[in-house]
């Protein structure tokens, strides 16, 4: 067996891949059903890959309303713009995927509070941000959170249903101008995790046309476990890995 140090991480995962796992919220919501806060992504595509138990996601787009079933095995993605909402059906476990180095975590995301929220910064703040910690005052919160956003969803699931999407529109519009100040932040990680990514890959390949594979001789592997386990995410407790591209490291511990 071939011994030696561990490398460092100074790479990404493959592509600045976003990544966490999540078992969903069993919170029974305002209609009777179980699970996250829905929410949209402005610039990110994300993927739900389930590893366990059974439940649904729910989406709201242009197209209407979807309710997808989710088993052991099943891939579900939905990109920018969609809203989504994570449902329980028992022990529901997901491997979740984050395009552009992980800006889900940066921000890119927006609850589907209600318009008055939605409408003050200030309002939306408050109400989208947890207390430190995994412990009952943070659990409380997160709660708190889902249902707002659960208020708000309903109002706009039932305009998609009647054939008026004029408050999905205007939700839609409301999260771009909720997030149009973190452009400049989500532009600069998204130029050192995603675009470094291709660009590394464009080298490679301009070295393997020119017959100068130097590069292989930096070949290694790495290695990482989650930082934190059981934090209050969006969707549902999550862990965390405090990796370049994938979870953030989290603020306030």
């Amino acid at each position: 067996m071939v011994t030696g140090p561990k490398p460092a991480l100074p790479h990404p995962l493959p592509g600045a891949v976003g990544l966490s796992h999540l078992s969903a919220y069993d919170w029974e919501a305002a209609d009777g059903v179980c699970g996250g806060s829905p929410h949209l992504h402005l610039v990110c595509t994300e993927a739900y890959v389930v590893t366990g138990g059974r439940g649904a996601v729910q989406t709201l787009s242009p197209d209407g309303y979807r309710d997808i079933p989710l088993e052991p095995g099943s891939i579900a993605w939905f990109t920018p713009g969609t809203v989504h909402r994570m449902v329980q059906g028992g022990d529901l476990r997901i491997t979740v995927l984050m395009q552009n180095s992980g800006l889900p975590e940066a921000g890119d995301a927006v609850f589907t509070f209600p318009p008055e929220v939605l409408a003050d910064p200030e309002k939306y703040a408050a109400a989208a941000a947890l207390p430190p910690g995994t412990g009952p005052d943070t659990a409380a919160a997160a709660r708190r959170r889902r249902d707002l956003a659960v208020e708000g969803y309903l109002i706009l699931r039932e305009a998609l249903a009647d054939s008026d999407n004029g408050p999905y529109r205007e939700f839609q519009r409301a999260a771009a101008r909720i997030v149009r100040d973190k452009v400049p932040t989500w532009r600069a990680l998204w130029r050192a995790g995603a675009v470094a990514a291709a660009e590394r890959t464009g080298a490679q390949l301009d070295a393997l046309a020119a017959g100068e594979p130097a590069y292989l001789d930096e070949a290694t592997a790495y290695e990482a476990t989650p930082t934190r386990r059981g934090g209050f995410g969006m969707c549902g407790r999550r862990d965390e890995y405090a990796l370049p591209g994938t979870t953030l490291p989290y603020r306030g511990e």
